[in-house]
């Protein structure tokens, strides 16, 4: 060793010599002061071996010839009984028949570590009746231990220390690692365990499964989400038919209900790209949606068999197709695809018969136009009243007969088409209706596709 190495040493056992003097400390809570000197060892080495080193050297100096130096060492093998718990202490005591007083409680900590396997396993049969692949330990700690470590940290100058927090939280989250075979997580964890080792209060926050796919909606009548009762709210009526729900089932509904059976979840919110109207039917490649599934207790699911299980459990109304695991990311994107480009297509009726010059018309002035539009009449009492601005790109016109018509509009997201059919009196512009000269309405609706953007 050399001699900066000795002086080292020397410096790190008189500061934790002058630590135990004025405070009991486990070997936990010494050795964290110096957590961040070497590598590999626990903190509960570190400060058993610095305890042991301490106790050596006191034995030495009780076996002196010198007198004061004797009673120097006898009073560090006391302390290093009582502050320090050291068991080698005790029994060189007890050898040499000297009483010393009763073991005492560390002041950091408060004892806590003593009970960390006992707190570990309570934790690891929390999480029993969960699948995951990955976790994150945190710790809950009382204002007044945080407060009191800062301050030993600050009497003593400490330089090298790891937070109790840390400590607690890396310790268990190794035994849950050693026993049930997860990894931590630092990032995006699946669960999160909250430990209060003082109190001994353990909860989990069970981050939620995400489940992308699109859907086909192939019956009209059928709103995309639930709607609650507007009269009470969900509680049950007579004009609901005490289900609080305006209609019986809808998108959201179908698919969510397997997606629960098969994840043991406790609720889930639907996420998609827009929205058709209750009477319009969504076709083919089917609009993106993302199913998130709050605290699931299952998270390995074969999204095959789950697709086949929506798809009987729908019978025909609903269809998903493509369902692949998700995250929080994916419903951000997903949500700025509100505004991406769709087709409908829809079947138009008008009052009087209508020429070809004028469907030709029709389909040159739409395709390529800007359509201004207020909030229509019909969703104005639960959306503001402004002016949107909306794009079409293309439109393609089909007579049916004298006249009807259908018309296929590639157009910006957000455009309401039945409204660009009708005018709104007055209140969307261009409108096919306006274009015509006729009064023009909208038979039936569908979206044909929902594009995702790049």
């Amino acid at each position: 060793m050399t001699g900066s190495e000795g002086e080292n040493l020397k410096r790190i056992l008189e500061i934790s010599l002058k630590m135990l003097e004025k405070y009991p400390l486990c070997d936990n809570c010494l050795g964290r002061q110096f957590a961040l000197l070497g590598f590999g060892v626990d903190n509960c080495d570190r400060g058993r071996s610095i305890k042991l080193l301490l106790a050596l050297s006191a034995h030495e100096m009780v076996l002196s010839k010198d007198k004061r130096e004797r009673e120097e060492g006898m009073a560090i093998l006391k302390m290093l009984a009582t502050n320090g718990s050291l068991k080698m202490a005790q029994d060189l005591l007890r050898r040499m028949k000297r009483r010393f007083g009763e073991e005492k409680e560390c002041f950091l900590c408060g004892g806590c570590f003593k009970n960390l396997q006992e707190i570990t396993d309570k934790v690891i049969k929390s999480l029993e009746e969960y699948e995951f692949n990955d976790f994150l330990v945190g710790i809950k700690l009382p204002l007044e231990v945080e407060e009191r470590e800062d301050e030993f940290k600050a009497e003593f100058s400490v330089q090298y220390s790891e937070s109790i927090r840390n400590e607690l939280s890396r310790l268990i989250g190794r035994e849950v690692t050693r026993k049930l075979g997860k990894n931590a997580n630092y990032m995006k964890p699946q669960i999160v365990v909250l430990v209060n080792p003082f109190s001994g209060d353990i909860s989990l926050q069970v981050n939620s499964l995400f489940i992308a796919g699109r859907y086909r909606k192939l019956i009209r009548g059928i709103p995309q989400s639930k709607w609650i009762c507007i009269k009470c709210r969900g509680k049950g009526c007579e004009r609901c038919g005490w289900t609080g729900k305006m209609y019986p089932e809808s998108v959201e509904e179908l698919i969510a209900k397997p997606i629960l059976e098969a994840t043991l979840g406790e609720g889930t919110s639907f996420h998609a790209a827009g929205r058709e109207d209750r009477d319009a039917r969504m076709l083919g490649r089917g609009r993106p949606f993302i199913i998130e599934v709050k605290k699931p207790k299952k998270r390995n699911i074969d999204l095959k068999s789950l697709e086949k299980s929506i798809n009987e459990y729908a019978k025909g109304k609903v269809e998903v197709l493509n369902l692949r695991l998700a995250d929080k990311e994916d419903v951000r994107k997903l949500k700025g695809m509100e505004g991406a480009q769709k087709v409908y297509r829809v079947i138009v009726r008008f009052d009087r018969e209508v020429t070809d010059d004028e469907l030709a018309r029709l389909e040159r002035e739409l395709s390529g136009a800007i359509i201004y539009q207020r909030t229509p009449m019909r969703v104005l009492h639960r959306r503001s009243d402004k002016l949107r601005e909306k794009h079409i790109y293309e439109v393609k016109v089909k007579r049916l007969s004298k006249d009807s018509i259908e018309m296929r509009i590639k157009c910006q997201g957000g455009l309401y088409v039945k409204e660009l059919i009708t005018g709104d009196n007055g209140r969307t512009e261009p409108s096919v209706s306006k274009i015509i000269g006729a009064k023009a309405e909208p038979v039936d609706l569908d979206v044909l596709d929902v594009f995702t953007r790049r």
